[in-house]
C-alpha cells in the first residue's frame, strides 16, 4: 500500500488538511518563499530593511511577507532597543526552530470572510453597475473612516501633510491585508497594492473594488481634512498583477 500520500502519525485528515492550507498561505508566493530562505541564512536574523533591500521591494511590502512567514510560524521577531537610541525598536526576523517531534496542531480560524465577500459580490451584482459601484464606495469610506482613528494625525503644511496622510494610509492597508505603499509616479500620488484581501471575488464581481477606493478617500478625508478623489488604474480585474489607485484633491 502506497503511504506517500498519507497524513502523518498523529495527525487526522483534517489536520493535515489544515497543515497543508497554513504550509499554502505562508509559501505560496515565490517571492515569500525565497525571503524565508534568506532569512534562514542569517542565523542573527534581518530586518525588513534588509529584506525590503535583498529583493528589491518596498519595505510595506516586506514587512508583509516577513509578517506572513510569522503568523505561520516559521519566522520569529526579536525586538532590539539599543541604549540612548531613540524611536521604535528595531526588529530582527528569524527562521523559528523546526520541531520535528512536536505534534502537528495548527489552528486555522474559518474563513467566513469568504463567504460573506462571496456573498457581497452577488449580492452587487444584483443592482445596476453604477448604483453598486456607488454603494461599495460609500461602505468603504465609512470604514476608511474607522481605520484613521488608529493612523495618528499630520502636522505641517498642506502638501506635506496630504503626503504624511497618504502614507499613513498605506500602512493601515497594509495592516489589512493589502501589501500597500504610496509613490508619486508621472507626477500622480497614488496607493500601489501588491496583494488584495478580497481574492478571486473581485475578478468575478470587479464592483468590489470600489470599497477599496472608498477605504483611501475615507482615510485621507479623515487624516487631512478635505475632499479627496481616488481612481482606479489598475486593477486584478483589468488584468493588472497589482492595484493602483490614483488620489487628487478636490
Amino acid at each position: 500500500m502506497d503511504r506517500s500520500n498519507r497524513p502523518p502519525v498523529g495527525a487526522d485528515a483534517g489536520d493535515f488538511s489544515a497543515a497543508v492550507a497554513a504550509i499554502s498561505t505562508a509559501f505560496g508566493d515565490p517571492t515569500r518563499r525565497d525571503i524565508y530562505l534568506f532569512v534562514a541564512e542569517h542565523a542573527g536574523g534581518v530586518t525588513a530593511a534588509a529584506t525590503s533591500e535583498a529583493f528589491a521591494l518596498h519595505p510595506n511590502v516586506a514587512r508583509h511577507h516577513l509578517q506572513k512567514l510569522v503568523d505561520g510560524g516559521y519566522v520569529v521577531v526579536d525586538t532590539e532597543r539599543h541604549e540612548g537610541a531613540v524611536g521604535r525598536p528595531s526588529k530582527r526576523y528569524r527562521a523559528a526552530e523546526p520541531r520535528s517531534n512536536a505534534p502537528l496542531s495548527i489552528q486555522l480560524p474559518l474563513r467566513k470572510e469568504d463567504v460573506l465577500i462571496t456573498l457581497l459580490g452577488r449580492a452587487l451584482a444584483m443592482l445596476p453597475r453604477e448604483h453598486a459601484e456607488r454603494m461599495a464606495e460609500e461602505v468603504g469610506v465609512e470604514y476608511g473612516r474607522a481605520m484613521a482613528a488608529s493612523a495618528g494625525p499630520n502636522d505641517g503644511d498642506a502638501q506635506h501633510s496630504f503626503r504624511s496622510a497618504l502614507h499613513a494610509v498605506a500602512e493601515a492597508l497594509t495592516e489589512h491585508g493589502f501589501a500597500a505603499h504610496a509613490e508619486k509616479r508621472g507626477g500622480k500620488l497614488r496607493i500601489v497594492s501588491e496583494t488584495c484581501p478580497f481574492g478571486d471575488a473581485v475578478i468575478e464581481h470587479p464592483v468590489i473594488c470600489a470599497v477599496d477606493r472608498g477605504m483611501v478617500r475615507g482615510m485621507l478625508e479623515t487624516l487631512w481634512g478635505s475632499s479627496t478623489k481616488a481612481d482606479t488604474d489598475a486593477s486584478l480585474p483589468m488584468g493588472a498583477d497589482r492595484c493602483i489607485t490614483n488620489v487628487t484633491t478636490v
